[in-house]
């Protein structure tokens, strides 16, 4: 299990746990790690700003501050569904299993009568099941862009070079049906865009990324935005740029063309 799914799953063993909370050696033995790792996870997520408690001593524990666990959500059949259809419809996004975990809480926390409903409902809409990328490249690709660490890869370029490329993950993004890891490759020196898919092995190292930023990779056009919906808040740079292709960035200028790697 990565360490951004065992953070997850900590987190929701830590709310079923209640008042009464876990001990870290249980914890330890849960997910087969060492009672350290598991100390060292509990203060990953408090510093993220998840409200843990811990009581010392013989019958101490962890656990979650009152009111922490998810609260009570209303949703209509049509909604619920509308979740799964777009988690079904993207396998490849990033995070798209933890978007699954996380939309399978909130079912179960619907009312009987409303899942009946949305389960009903969900048996006429079908998906395309589609060949997926490597479950352990994606994972380490979402660790990498979490955690702000440099990821190695060996990439196939267009042209059929393979290469192997240490990159600071900035950004992921998609167009045209392909999503990409946009970031600071240190065998070019610049910003890169990579294809997902070309992407052959990727595995996380411990080296920290140095700093750069979405603002570095250049303006995306109007109908390109976050996730979160409320449109890119990225202050101006010195070119305006297309979101329909490979990216590299030179002397702070950004500029677009369909090299890839």
């Amino acid at each position: 299990m990565k360490r951004t799914e065992r953070l997850h799953a900590l987190n929701e063993m830590l709310r079923r746990s209640g008042a009464r909370g876990i001990s870290a050696e249980r914890l330890a033995r849960e997910f087969e790690v060492s009672v350290r790792t598991v100390k060292r996870d509990l203060d990953a997520l408090e510093k993220s700003g998840t409200p843990l408690w811990s009581r010392p001593g013989p019958g101490g524990g962890y656990g979650l501050a009152v009111g922490a666990s998810l609260p009570p959500v209303s949703l209509s059949p049509a909604q619920a569904v509308a979740l799964m259809a777009a988690v079904s419809a993207a396998p490849d996004a990033p995070y798209s299993d933890l978007a699954a975990a996380g939309i399978q809480k909130i079912l179960d926390v619907l009312d009987p009568r409303t899942r009946a409903r949305a389960d009903a409902l969900a048996h006429r809409v079908w998906v395309n099941e589609l060949p997926s990328t490597s479950r352990a490249n994606r994972s380490a690709l979402e660790v990498a862009m979490v955690e702000q660490l440099v990821v190695r890869i060996r990439y196939t370029s267009r042209d059929g070079t393979t290469t192997t490329r240490d990159v600071e993950p900035v950004l992921f993004a998609s167009t045209n049906g392909q999503w990409y890891l946009v970031g600071w490759c240190r065998l070019r020196n610049a910003m890169r865009w990579f294809t997902v898919s070309r992407i052959e092995r990727a595995n996380v190292t411990r080296t920290v990324c140095s700093g750069h930023t979405i603002h570095e990779v250049g303006v995306p056009p109007a109908n390109a935005r976050p996730v979160h919906g409320r449109g890119a808040e990225i202050t101006e740079v010195t070119s305006s740029v297309n979101f329909t292709g490979d990216q590299t960035v030179a002397n702070g200028r950004a500029t677009w063309g369909r090299t890839s790697g």
